[in-house]
C-alpha cells in the first residue's frame, strides 16, 4: 500500500511520528464525537449519490479498498492525520491515491472535497459509516471481531452463522487481530459486546483475587 503515496519521503514521515516537525499548520484533530458526526454527513451524501446512480456495488468495493489501505499504509495514515500538509498538497496526494486505487468518481471527488475542507482525518470514520449504511441497505449487520490469531474462513463462516441465529440478520465479519488477547474473541455487534478473551478472564480473576485479599 505504500506505493499509493510515493512522494511522501521517509524523512518527513519519521519526523511526523516523532513529533519533531513544527508544521506551522492548523491542528486538524477533533474530538471523536465531532469526527463521527462529520464523517456521518459525508457518508450519507456519498451513499445517497451512489444509490441514486445505482453504484452501490462499486461503492462497497471502494470501502473495502480504502479500509485495507488504511490498515496497511502508515504513509496514508500520516497523510490524512498530520497538519504538516497544506490543503493543496493533501488534495493532490489523495486524488493521486484514489486514481491509483481505481476508486469510483463519487468517492474520488469526495476525498478531494474533504481535503479542501481539512476533513481527511475523518476518513476511517467515513469508511465505517459507509459500511454500516451499505449493510443496512442489504439487510446485514457487521460484527467487529477481534481475535488473538487470524480466523480461518471456516471459523469466520461458523461465527457468522451463529451470530445470524442471534440477531436475525445476515452478519458480515470484520476481523482484526490482537495478540495480547492470548485466546478467545471479542465480538461487537452494534452496541452489544461479548468478550470471551483469555486476557479479559485473567483480568476478572485478578480483580476477584484483589477483593478476596
Amino acid at each position: 500500500m505504500r506505493s499509493y503515496v510515493p512522494w511522501l519521503s521517509l524523512v518527513k514521515i519519521s519526523q511526523i511520528k516523532r513529533g519533531r516537525f513544527d508544521s506551522g499548520r492548523a491542528d486538524v484533530s477533533e474530538p471523536a464525537s465531532i469526527s463521527s458526526g462529520i464523517a456521518a454527513r459525508y457518508a450519507t451524501a456519498v451513499f445517497d449519490l451512489a444509490k441514486d446512480g445505482k453504484k452501490l456495488k462499486a461503492l462497497e468495493g471502494d470501502v473495502n479498498t480504502l479500509d485495507a489501505a488504511l490498515a496497511e499504509s502508515d504513509d496514508l495514515k500520516a497523510l490524512i492525520n498530520s497538519p504538516i500538509y497544506t490543503r493543496e498538497e493533501q488534495g493532490k496526494a489523495i486524488t493521486a491515491i484514489a486514481t491509483k486505487m481505481k476508486l469510483s468518481p463519487i468517492v474520488k471527488n469526495t476525498l478531494g472535497l474533504m481535503a479542501g475542507n481539512r476533513r481527511l482525518f475523518v476518513l476511517p470514520q467515513l469508511v465505517e459509516s459507509l459500511r454500516k449504511l451499505i449493510a443496512d441497505e442489504k439487510g446485514e449487520v457487521t460484527a467487529e471481531v477481534t481475535s488473538a490469531k487470524a480466523l480461518t474462513k471456516a471459523q469466520s463462516d461458523k461465527l457468522a452463522k451463529t451470530l445470524k441465529a442471534s440477531v436475525g440478520k445476515d452478519v458480515i465479519i470484520n476481523p482484526s487481530v490482537d495478540e495480547s488477547l492470548i485466546g478467545g474473541l471479542i465480538v461487537k455487534v452494534g452496541s452489544k459486546m461479548i468478550d470471551t478473551s483469555i486476557k479479559s478472564k485473567l483480568g476478572n480473576l485478578q480483580n476477584a483475587m484483589k477483593e478476596v485479599g
